[in-house]
């Protein structure tokens, strides 16, 4: 498939952003998360929480966009080559793909916040 480059880099921008906005999410909750740390709870708990919530985001992102794909399908049918413009394993590949991504953005401050060193978070602020 070929993304003309305006795109590419409006999709990247935005890609970058999400991530961003992630980590900077568990950056402001550092001490939240390093008091839960500290009063005993487990990692994977930590962990499946900020996975959560960041995966809520990621959720209502693609029902927001297949609902605005549905209706523009007929618009973009032009510019489908091989595909028809309702193809739905299309969509659904594209689905899952999409919420895959989102999750792999989403582990990374997962993984961040289980590291917490908690005697420092806590002193830092």
């Amino acid at each position: 498939m070929v993304v003309p480059g305006d795109l590419r880099r409006a999709l990247r921008s935005l890609a970058g952003r999400r991530a961003f906005a992630a980590m900077l999410a568990v950056g402001q909750r550092t001490r939240e998360l390093a008091i839960r740390v500290a009063l005993g709870a487990r990692e994977t708990s930590v962990r499946w929480m900020v996975l959560a919530q960041g995966m809520r985001l990621v959720a209502a992102g693609a029902l927001a966009g297949l609902a605005a794909a549905v209706p523009l399908m007929r618009l973009l049918a032009s510019q489908l080559y091989g595909v028809a413009p309702h193809d739905v394993a299309t969509l659904g590949v594209s689905l899952v793909v999409l919420l895959a991504a989102g999750g792999l953005a989403c582990d990374l401050p997962a993984r961040r916040a289980v590291r917490l060193d908690t005697a420092a978070a806590l002193r830092s602020e």
